[in-house]
């Protein structure tokens, strides 16, 4: 029944103008910030030091991620409209050629992003431009939310391997294939994750994005989708970063997770309205660390700059 009542509800969502469809965001967004108090708390007071703003300050940029938030749930739903055709109508995409010379190299690409901006449609940008993309994605709690995150998902041609299956072998084909292989990679890492500074607070970090680099020599390309003043979207593709082999396999794959963890973070303080400040990002504390379980150094590196 859920099921069919979301999908009923992205057929209406396709009926209406994108910009009404921002304008019901922006309504649902400050009605979300009101109504969900834990959410909005939590967001608060993670974002008061990670960003160095009163309280004053933080309510003001939550409230407005809150509006973009919705607004990502209701592109999602509107997700199926989009189409090769009408794709520049939506998004604009920085240096897509950088994204094809990687692939280019035959060993597939780890893409390198996160919970900012409309995360889904990034995905979206490389698949009506005929590149392979593939991800890791998280079970919902629901399973009727997970098929309807992955029936809309397929009708943008993307991939998915669900976490808890087989997953890691089958990213691993997809990077031998030369596809895209994309990481979410601003998630508590668990006991098994690099304990690395982060918005100014030590965080367990996934190292799935530099363990894949490695094993199969695949280039990492961050990538981030950007909702702009007008509503509409911009994707930034960074310039390719390369894991390093100096000798010692925990050192080079936590400085390399440690690189891209910077460029992360300087994505999220340039653009503090679009990441999802409530998530349980700092929910594994350092003595939580299983170091038998991953190539990670104990040490914490801080941000200098």
């Amino acid at each position: 029944m859920l099921y069919k009542s979301l999908m009923l509800l992205s057929r209406l969502v396709r009926c209406l103008p994108y910009d009404a469809l921002l304008f019901i965001g922006k309504i649902l967004g400050n009605l979300y910030y009101l109504l969900i108090k834990k959410q909005r708390q939590r967001a608060i007071q993670q974002m008061m030091p990670a960003l160095n703003v009163s309280e004053a300050e933080a309510k003001v940029i939550v409230r407005a991620s809150f509006v973009n938030l919705a607004r990502n749930v209701l592109d999602i739903l509107y997700m199926p409209n989009l189409n090769k055709n009408n794709l520049s109508e939506y998004i604009e995409i920085d240096h897509l050629e950088r994204m094809k010379d990687a692939l280019a190299e035959g060993h597939g690409v780890v893409v390198l992003t996160g919970h900012v901006g409309t995360w889904e449609w990034l995905s979206a940008s490389f698949t009506l431009n005929d590149l392979p993309v593939t991800a890791i994605a998280k079970l919902q709690p629901n399973a009727e939310y997970s098929r309807v995150l992955d029936d809309l998902r397929a009708t943008i041609n993307v991939e998915i391997f669900n976490r808890g299956t087989s997953e890691l072998l089958a990213a691993g084909r997809a990077l031998k294939k030369g596809k895209i292989l994309g990481f979410l990679a601003d998630q508590d890492g668990g006991p098994g994750g690099a304990f690395i500074e982060f918005l100014g607070k030590t965080a367990s970090t996934p190292m799935g994005p530099a363990v894949f680099a490695r094993k199969f020599r695949s280039p990492v390309l961050p990538a981030f989708i950007l909702r702009q003043p007008n509503g509409r979207h911009k994707v930034v593709i960074g310039e390719v970063m390369r894991y390093e082999d100096n000798g010692n396999t925990d050192e080079d794959l936590y400085k390399f997770t440690e690189k891209m963890t910077r460029i992360l973070e300087k994505i999220i303080r340039e653009n503090p309205t679009q990441w999802l400040w409530f998530q349980k990002r700092w929910n594994t504390p350092p003595e939580m660390q299983n170091k038998n379980k991953h190539h990670g150094k104990t040490k914490i590196i801080r941000n200098e700059e």
